[in-house]
């Protein structure tokens, strides 16, 4: 499984900026996709999550101000970011739960990460 994000950037804060996933490759379903984010020193921490019937979770700090959807037939996962404040500079992850067969075991894969850079 490959996956592939964009729409990383620098933005004013209050500001918005979406991302987007795509998921390829030989792979029997797909489970949860979502986001992580790291900044330097500190451990990457969940961002959103999506199931694949929609239920999200999202971290407290960015509840109400971030949204993730995803196209189940595209394989593709969205993060639509709003309100967006210094603190949320970081290299945001995609990632997604895959197996290869109905019972091979759910695996995690990454995307390669995308800066997200607020500043004024």
């Amino acid at each position: 499984v490959q996956l592939q994000a964009s729409g990383g950037g620098l933005v004013q804060p209050g500001g918005s900026l979406g991302l987007s996933c795509s998921a390829s490759g030989s792979f029997f379903g797909i489970n949860t996709m979502g986001w992580y984010r790291q900044t330097p020193g500190k451990e990457r921490e969940l961002v959103a999550g999506s199931s694949s019937s929609g239920t999200a979770n999202y971290a407290a700090s960015v509840k109400g101000r971030f949204t993730i959807s995803r196209d189940n037939a595209k394989n593709m996962v969205y993060l639509q970011m709003s309100g967006l404040k210094p603190e949320d500079t970081a290299v945001y992850y995609c990632y997604c739960n895959a197996r290869s067969s109905r019972t091979a075991p759910w695996r995690t894969y990454w995307g390669r990460g995308t800066q997200v850079t607020v500043s004024s």
